[in-house]
């Protein structure tokens, strides 16, 4: 078989509370897994915030062979319990790196459910290197709704790629 140039483009944040907001984690070495066995994804991409504290999960998603594009984050202090959490916008940086890196894959695979991505899903579409959406929320954008042929909710996938679960790729 052919090596496949097919890229993901990962939206780490949306995957991560996605996933966590349907009550289960993701194990990053499955899904990569999947990526590849499934779409035949060569380079994953995956957009996320910087939190220095997260050096040991950041070495860890590399070996996976996950290429991190890195982006400054904000402290984000709940006014309620004080609890201080991260917010890391990597929307423009995906779509950027997307299409630099077009003419350098034959496919891409987008998660999110995001609908400030709709304008890249469309184009994507539209010159037929769309592969796949794997949305990360029970309830992705309606921006997103026109691109239904594509979507593939991660919760369909989740026991391919939750962690702790041992069901073969």
């Amino acid at each position: 078989m052919p090596k496949s140039k097919n890229y993901a483009f990962i939206d780490a944040q949306n995957l991560y509370l996605g996933v966590k907001g349907q009550g289960w984690d993701i194990d990053y070495l499955k899904f990569r897994l999947y990526l590849r066995n499934k779409y035949q994804v060569s380079k994953t991409f995956l957009f996320i915030g910087f939190i220095p504290e997260n050096q040991d999960l950041y070495k860890t998603l590399q070996e996976y062979g996950y290429i991190c594009d890195f982006k400054p984050t904000l402290p984000i202090k709940d006014k309620v319990t004080g609890k201080v959490s991260y917010k890391g916008n990597v929307d423009a940086e995906l779509v950027l790196e997307a299409m630099i890196q077009l003419n350098n894959y034959e496919k891409a695979v987008i998660v999110t459910s995001d609908g400030d991505f709709a304008c890249l899903v469309k184009y994507l579409s539209k010159i037929d290197k769309l592969s796949k959406v794997i949305t990360t929320h029970a309830k992705y954008s309606s921006l997103l709704r026109q691109f239904a042929s594509f979507i593939t909710p991660v919760k369909l996938i989740k026991d391919k790629i939750k962690k702790g679960h041992s069901r073969k790729l």
